[in-house]
């Protein structure tokens, strides 16, 4: 990988020199993919949070099973809800907001993904820039400090818009500070793998969600919550801009799944991951080795000629959890491909190195 640690070249080097330099590349790429994975993760979870903390506020009067119904689904969305009920009695908005947000036990909590994207950054010291280890550090010294529950407790909005800004602020110190090399691209991979998730996660928690009565389907409450999803997307802005009469949600689902435009779209994330597999294959567009990558790439051509009444036909919660399932393998592949390093066998390294010496002589 060029422009990480440029190793010697093989014939100069002692095999244990060479096995220490490709697991040390393999570590590398590792890091900076889930560096860049954790701080999506900690950014999605914080904007889900807000929206849905905000949500509460324009209907107070919900009941304990009401509430359980709208935080439930939150937990579940994430996978969450088995560790959640070790440490809580009842899904509300105290208990959920201070597991995702706080409790180091859940390692999708925000402080447990910023921390995790430190230490990764910390191992990777020498590949990032200063600023980008700056802007990491300072939000991990927050989050250490007393004052980060203190602004939580005292509005929970500024605490979720501080998480936001350092997000925004390393995405865009690594748009302009970092080399555009191997590591660029595993920086990619990990943000637009876990927004593409995300996107269909938050979508998914509309339809896990079990309203007060049939009768609320299409009222204030059911409104409410469509425009929460676009919300927890950051999507809002951007929907009106295409669709200026009243939210709706085939119109919602359309737009956060195919729009080719908004950069948070399944579309769109999924568009750029190909793009970076590519460039890190060196193979041609279109061309697909690997029966995980041949599965993402069909599942990215179906986006390109499937309709909102396709998906709606087969079932959206059918569809959106076909494409976390393809995104979980492409995860298992990236790692497999370009991070795992197998256990070496010395012996049989020294056996071969030294018939390739005598082979030359």
């Amino acid at each position: 990988m060029s422009d990480f640690h440029t190793p010697v070249p093989t014939a100069q080097k002692p095999i244990s020199d060479r096995r220490d330099s490709q697991v040390m590349l393999s570590r590398v790429a590792n890091s900076l993919y889930w560096m860049s994975r954790y701080i999506e993760r900690s950014e999605n979870v914080a904007r889900l949070l807000d929206v849905n903390l905000q949500l509460m506020l324009d209907f107070a009067d919900l009941n304990d099973q009401q509430l359980k119904e709208h935080w439930l689904p939150i937990l579940c969305s994430a996978g969450d809800e088995e560790t959640f009920f070790k440490l809580y009695e009842r899904a509300d908005s105290e208990s959920v907001t201070e597991f995702l947000t706080f409790r180091e036990e859940n390692p999708n909590s925000i402080i447990s993904c910023l921390f995790a994207a430190r230490e990764n950054a910390r191992q990777v010291r020498d590949q990032i820039s200063l600023e980008m280890f700056e802007t990491l550090n300072e939000c991990y010294l927050f989050l250490k400090s007393k004052n980060a529950r203190e602004v939580w407790q005292s509005g929970a909005h500024e605490f979720y818009e501080q998480i936001k800004r350092y997000s925004h602020l390393f995405q865009g110190l690594t748009g302009s500070t970092f080399t555009r090399n191997e590591g660029y691209e595993f920086i990619n991979l990990g943000k637009f793998l876990e927004r593409a998730d995300k996107t269909t996660r938050i979508l998914d928690i509309k339809y896990h969600i079990l309203l007060p009565s049939v009768a609320d389907v299409g009222g204030a409450v059911d409104a409410a919550q469509w425009q929460a999803i676009l919300r927890s997307a950051s999507a809002l802005e951007a929907y009106r801009r295409f669709h200026v009469e009243d939210i709706l949600p085939r119109k919602v689902a359309e737009f956060l799944i195919f729009s080719t435009t908004f950069p948070r779209s399944i579309r769109s994330c999924m568009e750029h991951l190909d793009n970076d597999l590519h460039r890190l294959s060196g193979r041609e567009k279109r061309e697909y080795k690997s029966a995980e990558e041949r599965a993402f790439g069909k599942l990215l051509s179906d986006l390109n000629f499937l309709t909102i009444d396709d998906i709606l036909s087969e079932g959206l919660h059918e569809f959106l959890q076909k494409i976390q399932t393809t995104l979980d393998r492409l995860d298992d592949h990236i790692y497999q491909e370009y991070m795992y390093h197998p256990p070496v066998d010395i012996e049989a390294e020294i056996l071969l190195h030294q018939q390739q010496m005598q082979q030359q002589q």
